[in-house]
């Protein structure tokens, strides 16, 4: 077995959602959980297929989205895996909808953060072992930074 870690190119001022589900029909799914969530939510989406023909299928209503997914689920190349890119909207906005898609098993990451898939190869195939989001830690929250991040969630609407 082999180990691999896959970078995840980011287009700009996008958001990721990294996860696995186990149906071809979950790119419609995917798609109709995204739309009814936020309707005018810029995205792709991609799924790779683990049987049959082993395809990438995709859609979405953003062609550079729908690509930068189609791309990011080729390169990192794990059945089952798909890959959601989005704009005007946050994975927040529609994170418990893409849970609720009946095929979703589970969710790895959903951030706008540099990433990285941290995936296994072996005969059979890849497998998602785990992602890396993000940078480490650099200290704890003060007074001040908890003032901030207080401000920062008002002043995008997340609270009042």
């Amino acid at each position: 077995m082999e180990l691999k870690v896959i970078k995840v190119r980011m287009p700009k001022d996008a958001n990721v959602i990294v996860g696995q589900t186990h149906f071809i029909k979950s790119v419609e799914d995917l798609y109709e959980a995204i739309v009814t969530a936020v309707p005018k939510a810029k995205f792709g989406v991609a799924f790779a297929e683990a049987s049959g023909p082993c395809l990438v299928r995709h859609d979405g209503n953003d062609q550079e989205l729908r690509d930068a997914a189609v791309e990011s689920c080729r390169e990192i190349g794990a059945g089952h895996t798909f890959v959601v890119f989005m704009r005007e909207a946050y994975p927040i906005n529609v994170l418990n909808r893409l849970k609720d898609v009946q095929e979703v098993c589970s969710i790895f990451c959903a951030t706008a953060n540099p990433l990285e898939v941290v995936v296994a190869e072996d005969d059979l195939g890849r497998g998602i072992l785990g992602v890396i989001d993000g940078s480490s830690p650099k200290g704890v929250e003060g007074g001040r930074e908890r003032a901030d991040r207080v401000e920062f969630l008002r002043k995008i609407g997340y609270k009042r």
